[in-house]
Formats: C-alpha cells, sequence, structure tokens
C-alpha cells in the first residue's frame, strides 16, 4: 500500500506534537523577526550611503555595497564578544533561560533604536546609528538562532529530529515568508519606530512560548534539579569562556567537519550577497532599491517555504542528514555559473533565492540535526563557537577577499568573477559534507 504523502512530510508522533507546535511557532517567531530586521537595516545602510556619496575611510572612498562589506569585517568582532557571553550564561543557563536573558536585552535595544534610528537618509551625521543598527541586526540572528537550536538540540533525540526538525523548520521558513512580506508590504508606510516596538511585542510572546516549552522539557527529562546547576566537574573544567568551544571543537573531526561546512557556507554566501546588493545599487536607484531588496527577499522566503514543507522532512528521513546538505551548494553552484555568464539584474537577485531559499530551509534543518548526537557542552559551547565566530570569521575572510577585487578591479562587470572563486570553494564543500553525513550515519548508528 501507498504511503500517506502528507506522513512523509509531517511524521510527528501524538506526544510530539505540542512540542513541535510550540517550537515551531518559536522559531517562526525569530525568523519573522529576522526578516523585518534584515531589509529595514540593509536599507538604511545601503539607502544613507548612497544619499551621501558612499563613505570615506582614511582617505580610502568605498561605495555603499562595498562600505556593507566592512560592517561585515566588524560583525566577526562582535561575534568574538557574543560567543563569550554565550559561554558564561551557558555554564549557568539553559534552553528558556537563555531566551529569557536574550529576549530582556534585545526589547532594551528594540527601544533605544526606536529614539535613535534615522528619519531621513539624506541627512548627515546619523553614522554611529547606521552602523550600530546594522551590527545589531546581525547581532539579533547570531544569538537569537543559536539560542533556539541549543534549545531544540538539547530537547529531542537523533530519531525524533529527523521528523521533527522538519517541521519545526517550516515554521521558520514560513516566518521568513511572513516576516519579508510583510515588510515589502508596509516598508514605505510604517516608519522604523513602530518597527521596532512590534519587534518588541514579538520578542515578548517568544519568552512565553520558550518558558512554556521549556517548563515541558524539564517534566519529560524528569529533571530532578534546576537546569542552572552546574556539576562540580564542570565548574572544575571551566576555563577562558571565549575558547571553551574552541577547544571542544578541535578535539572533535566530526565538529571540525561541521565547521567546514558552515565556513564555506559563510564564505560563499558573503560574496554572492555582495553581488546581489552590488546588482541592485547598479541597475537601480533612490527608493526602488529598498523595494527591489523587500521583493526579492520575499520571492526567496516563499520558494524556501516550498522547500522546507515538501523536501526537508522527506529528504532526510528517506535519503538521510547528508544527501540534504547537498541541495545548498548545487543550488549556490548554478546561481554562481548563471551570474557568471550573465550578470543582469534578475540572475544578481537569484543570487539570493539560489542561497538563502535552500540555507534557511533543508540545509539549516539538515545542519542543526548533525549536532543531535553530540554532548551537552558541545551543543551549547561547541555550537556557540561555530555559529557565532567560525560564522563570521569566514564571512570576514569572504568581505576582505571581495574588498579586494573590487578595489583594484572597480567596475561593475568586474564582479561576475567572484563567481569562479565560490565554485572552487562549492567543490570542497561538496567533499565535507559527503564525510559529515558518513560520520552522522556512524555516530546514529543508521544506514
Amino acid at each position: 500500500m501507498a504511503q500517506n504523502p502528507l506522513k512523509q512530510i509531517f511524521d510527528v508522533k501524538r506526544e510530539e506534537l505540542p512540542m513541535a507546535i510550540m517550537m515551531g511557532l518559536y522559531f517562526f517567531l525569530v525568523i519573522t523577526s529576522f526578516w523585518i530586521l534584515k531589509p529595514i537595516k540593509k536599507s538604511i545602510f545601503i539607502g544613507y550611503y548612497e544619499a551621501q556619496n558612499g563613505f570615506d575611510l582614511l582617505g580610502w572612498h568605498l561605495a555603499a555595497a562595498q562600505a556593507e562589506l566592512l560592517a561585515k569585517i566588524l560583525n566577526m568582532a562582535v561575534a568574538a564578544v557574543a560567543v563569550t557571553v554565550f559561554t558564561i550564561l551557558a555554564r549557568r543557563f539553559v534552553r528558556q533561560q537563555l531566551t529569557t536573558i536574550f529576549s530582556i536585552f534585545f526589547i532594551v535595544c528594540y527601544f533605544i533604536y526606536s529614539i535613535f534610528l534615522p528619519r531621513e537618509l539624506t541627512a548627515g551625521g546619523q553614522d554611529v546609528a547606521v552602523w550600530t543598527f546594522y551590527l545589531f541586526g546581525d547581532l539579533f540572528s547570531t544569538i537569537m538562532v543559536a539560542t533556539f537550536f541549543a534549545f531544540l538540540n538539547d530537547s529531542v533525540t537523533s530519531d525524533s529530529a529527523k521528523r521533527l526538525y522538519g517541521v519545526i523548520g517550516f515554521g521558520g521558513v514560513t516566518g521568513g515568508a511572513f516576516g519579508s512580506t510583510t515588510v515589502a508590504a508596509f516598508i514605505k508606510s510604517v516608519s522604523n519606530t513602530a518597527w521596532m516596538f512590534i519587534l518588541v511585542a514579538i520578542t515578548l510572546v517568544i519568552t512565553g512560548i520558550a518558558i512554556v516549552a521549556g517548563r515541558r522539557v524539564d517534566r519529560t527529562m524528569g529533571a530532578s534539579q534546576p537546569p542552572q546547576a552546574p556539576s562540580e566537574g564542570a565548574k572544575a573544567e571551566a576555563g577562558n569562556p571565549a575558547l571553551e568551544g574552541a577547544k571542544l571543537v578541535f578535539s572533535s573531526g566530526y565538529l571540525l567537519a561541521i565547521v567546514g561546512i558552515v565556513g564555506m557556507y559563510e564564505m560563499v554566501s558573503t560574496i554572492m550577497d555582495f553581488q546581489f546588493t552590488s546588482t541592485i545599487v547598479y541597475y537601480l536607484e533612490g527608493g526602488a532599491i529598498g523595494e527591489q531588496f523587500s521583493r526579492v527577499y520575499a520571492i526567496t522566503n516563499w520558494v524556501a517555504m516550498f522547500v522546507q514543507l515538501f523536501f526537508t522532512s522527506f529528504v532526510m528521513q528517506r535519503f538521510g542528514v547528508g544527501i540534504a546538505l547537498l541541495f545548498l551548494p548545487i543550488a549556490a553552484m548554478t546561481g554562481s555559473a548563471g551570474f557568471l555568464i550573465a550578470p543582469i539584474l534578475i540572475f544578481g537577485s537569484a543570487l539570493n533565492t539560489a542561497d538563502n531559499a535552500f540555507s534557511y530551509s533543508i540545509n539549516q534543518s539538515a545542519k542543526e540535526t548533525l549536532y543531535v548526537p553530540t554532548t551537552k557542552d558541545e551543543k551549547y559551547k561547541a555550537k556557540a563557537f561555530i555559529d557565532m565566530f567560525v560564522q563570521r570569521f569566514a564571512k570576514a575572510l569572504a568581505v576582505v577577499l571581495s574588498l579586494g577585487i573590487t578595489t583594484i578591479f572597480s567596475e561593475f562587470s568586474s564582479i561576475r568573477w567572484l563567481s569562479i572563486i565560490t565554485v572552487f570553494i562549492l567543490v570542497g564543500w561538496i567533499a565535507t559534507v559527503r564525510y559529515a553525513g558518513r560520520r552522522f550515519n556512524d555516530l546514529t548508528n543508521t544506514e
């Protein structure tokens, strides 16, 4: 008898349903917030420096898209601080506790930016607000996505992860589609201050969901002690919080493979995003730039939702995590080849979809599943080091490469040649995915 196709997409046991719904909603709201912040921060940054005719740094004149690359380098410093703070807090707090702490921090920041964000991009003297808000938007995704997945990975088994992550991930890509579509529709009519208050309300709901879900996990796991109480051994072994995660990573070939996947993705994604941004700035001007960013993001997230709904759980259960991890590099290679052949607006815009439509759907669910068979310290500390520092370090390498090439070859036509670099990186990425997939099968005793 043929299997029910819906069961292959959403194969959730009855007792798992409440947790799947709560975590799916939690992820929906985190990604909704991210996709509200992303086009706003990017539009403010690019629009501001387009209006100011670029950015000057110690006699070095940068176009708006190049200035954004510089901001991405600064994100590495922010990430280094974030991973240290996350590790310190993870020694004492887990799951809903970490979510609550970080939610309070972001709510305070939203209130601050509701006052200081630029009202008029053509006016000068607003550089501090523009730069810090760009960094803040990236910090949100760094902290809140890492916190969510640390919570989730600490609450499921390897078997349930293959079934649940497709469903829960669908909440995230739906949030991306909802958030980006909402911003695309209302970016002209809703003020930046109003968006900040909307984000405050969303963050309060995230906190409430995390508290309820965390208490359910505690009851299910039969926790008799508060989760924040570390063992004496853990206290004794605690060292420099900035290095704890790194030590765990470099002592494990499996975790190093995850580092390779994350690092190569960030390099490819950063180059593709620079090509995407440069294409839009080259072909459009004024308000059309922000509208195109919002429109492309909306399309990307709708494609991501389709992929997550119809492919993620099915592929992970039928073909395995390793095969699921191949979708993104193959899509990125296709997009890069298209832009290399014809660097026009439609292909430049398609780079974002080729990257993020698969990154935020099947790739994220499969990549996060790799952490399930690891230890608790690896789930929190090693993962924080990878997701925060390694991710930003790889992005910074790609930024330096992009800046170097575009400084020497300043014409827009030279940007297409960055795709040759991405293709070489993608070959290494695919080889690393094959290794990680085999190791995951070994650790979980699956075929």
